[in-house]
């Protein structure tokens, strides 16, 4: 069992650094008051509750009481005596930084009142973690860092320098039937042989043998695949450095039937010998 705790200064990029969290397969329970932290910790003993949250990453901000704020140590004690391997991630920025980027987004800090300015607000708040960052494992300093370098910071203290593979969402389709909304990729497969034209092999599909034969026999069938391949692992690991945790792609044919059935099942082959997750579906498929 893994527990992240993640805080710092609002302003810092702890939502980046969350998100980042969440996409290593962390469960992410962001805010979350230290007396409820603390009935979680307990809970983890507890075989159902610890094959649910095997990974988990809370955060905390300066909201939660100073009172509260200062019985973290014991609660990280309390965790590891349970078993749980826990880690604390502090992040901080320069006042004058955070200033700034308050000013540009226009956004409030949590800690300003109708009589508290900015500037003591960025200051009382760096006073009320001050516990949390006594006991970090990792402090990173954001000052100069942009949210990719974060990324990679969070990713290469816990798993490493080496970014995690995407997960592949495949789709095949049919244009006649309209192109899939909200992919990533869409590839047209209808200059290739059709299978359509062959009486014996019109009631099948790009998953049976006869099917897959006929196109295999295609140096045009061979070629796309190939190309087709060699194109997602050049690009995909820039896609993942870049923070990416998913992509969707879309291949077409006339019918969807034939063609595209085809190709997505070879590729979903290719990447998962690369890899990756996988998750299929064939829309024009019963």
């Amino acid at each position: 069992m893994k527990l992240v705790i993640l805080s710092g200064l609002s302003g810092s990029g702890k939502s980046v650094a969350l998100h980042t969290l969440e996409d290593l397969g962390y469960y992410c329970i962001d805010n979350l008051p230290l007396f409820l932290l603390h009935d979680l910790v307990h809970g983890l003993g507890k075989a159902a509750l610890t094959e649910l949250l095997t990974h988990t990453a809370v955060g905390i901000d300066a909201r939660t009481s100073a009172d509260q704020l200062r019985l973290l140590p014991e609660l990280i004690r309390t965790a590891q005596e349970h078993g749980v391997e826990c880690r604390v991630i502090f992040l901080e920025t320069h006042p004058d930084t955070l200033m700034r980027r308050f000013s540009e987004t226009r956004r409030r800090h949590p800690l300003t009142r109708g009589d508290r300015a900015l500037s003591e607000a960025v200051a009382l708040e760096r006073e009320l973690l001050a516990p949390i960052r006594a006991c970090a494992d990792l402090c990173l300093d954001t000052t100069l860092t942009n949210v990719h370098e974060l990324r990679d910071q969070v990713r290469g203290w816990l798993v490493g320098s080496a970014s995690p593979k995407a997960s592949i969402v495949l789709q095949s389709f049919g244009f006649k039937h309209g192109v899939p909304q909200e992919v990533d990729f869409v590839f047209d497969v209808r200059c290739l042989p059709n299978p359509h034209w062959q009486a014996e092999l019109k009631p099948l599909t790009g998953r049976d043998a006869p099917v897959i034969a006929f196109l295999e026999a295609s140096a045009a069938v061979r070629q796309m695949s190939l190309d087709l391949q060699t194109f997602f692992r050049q690009w995909i690991p820039s896609f993942e450095t870049d923070g990416r945790s998913y992509l969707t792609i879309a291949i077409g044919c006339t019918g969807g039937q034939h063609r595209s059935v085809y190709m997505t099942e070879t590729l979903r082959r290719s990447f998962e010998a690369d890899g990756h997750r996988v998750i299929v579906r064939h829309r024009e498929l019963p």
